[in-house]
């Protein structure tokens, strides 16, 4: 058995194998994720805007505005606040207003009381809604010179088809 972690430690550096100290695990590169997270025993008044994701294990009250970011409401989290993102989790509970560009996706443990606007929402079994559900196409969201070229399209079909 010396014999074997001898070998282990006679290893050329540079040269993949076994972990030389059994205790400190090899660290794995791994990309960054931008998150903000809300702790459970924090809570914010007023509005919240930003550009990364952000996860609420807290309360929340006020606006919450990330147009370009996931917003997810932990199985703690309490949120009294219109809610504007692209993409909406809910495990906790959400008093407010819902605006998506993406998706909404209320899980089973959680619980919405208010109008939700989105172009695509997942409700699980055992979750609860309360309020109005809008579910937009998906071309709402892009921009009015994109929104010009489906216009366009018909005509080129419409051509082609009577070729």
């Amino acid at each position: 058995m010396l014999q074997s972690s001898d070998n282990v430690f006679n290893q050329k550096p540079g040269t993949p194998g076994l972990n030389p100290n059994p205790y400190n695990p090899v660290k794995t590169v791994t990309a960054p994720v931008d998150q903000a997270t809300i702790g459970r025993t924090l809570v914010i008044k007023g509005e919240i805007s930003g550009s990364e994701a952000l996860y609420i294990d807290g309360r929340v009250e006020g606006q919450i505005n990330m147009p370009e970011s996931r917003v997810t409401i932990g199985r703690n989290g309490k949120v009294d606040a219109s809610i504007q993102a692209r993409e909406v989790v809910i495990m906790g509970k959400v008093n407010g207003n819902i605006e998506c560009s993406d998706r909404v996706d209320i899980r089973a443990e959680g619980a919405v009381n208010g109008d939700i606007s989105t172009v695509r929402i997942s409700v699980e079994d055992g979750a609860a809604l309360k309020g109005g559900i809008q579910v937009r196409s998906g071309e709402g969201k892009s921009n009015q010179p994109q929104g010009q070229k489906p216009a366009e399209a018909p005509k080129a079909l419409a051509a082609t088809a009577s070729a």
